[in-house]
């Protein structure tokens, strides 16, 4: 299985910008699907995941409101809607497969596919 994330960039402080990751095979009625970011120095924190089938979501407190992830099942891929956008967004984002399981799909221990990450800067 390839993830293969797209969309990162450049932008203002109150601007927008739209992730994608694009799965190579099917996913399956299990699986979630997470977006995780990585600033310098840091650890890789959770953002939002969302359950291929169900659809229901998750989202990091430090994002609801301002990010959205949504999903495209014939595309077998994911989306991260990135509104609002503060100068601590900074960081590499990283999305994920996994398996669903409602206790433990907000870590990264539940994933076991990577993307490459994309970068995302926020300038103040």
């Amino acid at each position: 299985v390839q993830l293969q994330a797209s969309g990162g960039g450049l932008v203002q402080a109150g601007g927008s910008l739209r992730l994608s990751c694009a799965a190579s095979v099917r996913t399956f009625s299990r699986d979630a699907m997470g977006w995780f970011r990585q600033a310098p120095g840091q650890e890789r924190e959770f953002v939002a995941a969302i359950h291929w089938i169900g659809g229901f979501t998750s989202y990091a407190d430090s994002v609801k409101g301002r990010f959205t992830i949504s999903k495209d099942n014939a595309k077998n891929t994911v989306y991260l809607q990135m509104n609002s956008l503060k100068p601590e967004d900074t960081a590499v984002y990283y999305c994920a497969r996994g398996q669903y399981i409602s206790t433990t799909w907000r870590t990264a221990a539940a994933y076991d596919y990577w993307g490459q990450g994309t970068q995302v800067t926020v300038s103040s």
